[in-house]
């Protein structure tokens, strides 16, 4: 269902965060395929502005520029995930109990608009911790041209169960897929918010990593102006057995990131 909210809850994945290597290309590629806006927010003498993309009048993502010192650290172009919490600093102290690692933070963002921490699972999957004040995230999600699932590839599915579960209060449930199963996560008010797949051989050198989910009304249409924008097609339109439709992209930086084409209504 479309949501527009003034408070995300804990477990939500409440910002899509795009880091990148061309800045003006990113921008120009994800408004010409989602029909985003952009409004930008200094960062500092010599430093490229901050991002944030605007949908139907409100923040839907954001993209910054990936430092030099994280390229040469092997750091790629990618989709970051922001997981709402109400303690950041509580919810940090569970990452490390549970076998996790932090990696920046925790700390407030301008001050007033929320504390922050980046931090990996045991796997090596990377996301953050958004605890909000002044911005609570995006403004829109699940409705084309906004964030609709954000799913884990990881080599580890009982342990990454075990390990969000302690860490965000995610439930579970399982449901059977033609290559194995699929598990969905799961607030405490039973509302689904991701999901998970494990990955398997054939899927050759991918690393464990959360990717961000965009629906689209059409995603044939969707995929073909990827395309023609300069994306990769990782994965074709796909069909599921909900009746929904999905599609794996490689943006012209390198970025993974897939559209999802509801299902049809009854």
């Amino acid at each position: 269902m479309p949501t527009a909210t003034a408070k995300h809850a804990q477990g939500t994945f409440c910002w899509p965060e795009l880091g990148t290597t061309d800045q003006d290309g990113a921008k120009r590629f994800y408004s010409s395929l989602f029909g985003w806006s952009a409004s930008e927010t200094p960062m500092g003498p010599d430093m490229p502005p901050y991002v944030i993309f605007m949908h139907k009048g409100v923040a839907c993502g954001a993209l910054y520029t990936l430092m030099p010192e994280q390229t040469q650290n092997g750091v790629p172009p990618h989709w970051g995930a922001y997981v709402a919490v109400d303690d950041c600093d509580a919810a940090i102290e569970r990452v490390k109990a549970n076998g996790g690692n932090l990696i920046m933070g925790p700390h407030d963002v301008m001050e007033t608009l929320g504390r922050m921490a980046l931090c990996s699972d045991p796997q090596g999957a990377t996301f953050s911790l958004w605890q909000a004040k002044d911005h609570i995230g995006v403004g829109i999600m699940n409705e084309p041209g906004s964030l609709c699932w954000t799913e884990l590839m990881t080599t580890d599915v009982a342990q990454a169960k075990a390990f969000y579960g302690s860490v965000i209060g995610w439930g579970t449930q399982t449901m059977p897929m033609p290559e194995g199963e699929y598990t969905c996560w799961q607030r405490p008010d039973g509302e689904m918010v991701g999901g998970m797949m494990a990955i398997t051989p054939e899927m050759g050198s991918v690393r464990p990593c959360w990717v961000s989910y965009f629906q689209v009304a059409d995603i044939a249409a969707s995929v073909k102006k990827a395309a023609d924008l300069g994306a990769q097609i990782s994965v074709p339109p796909t069909k599921i057995a909900s009746g929904m439709q999905f599609s794996i992209l490689v943006d012209p930086q390198g970025a993974h990131f897939a559209v999802l084409q509801a299902a049809p209504q009854a």
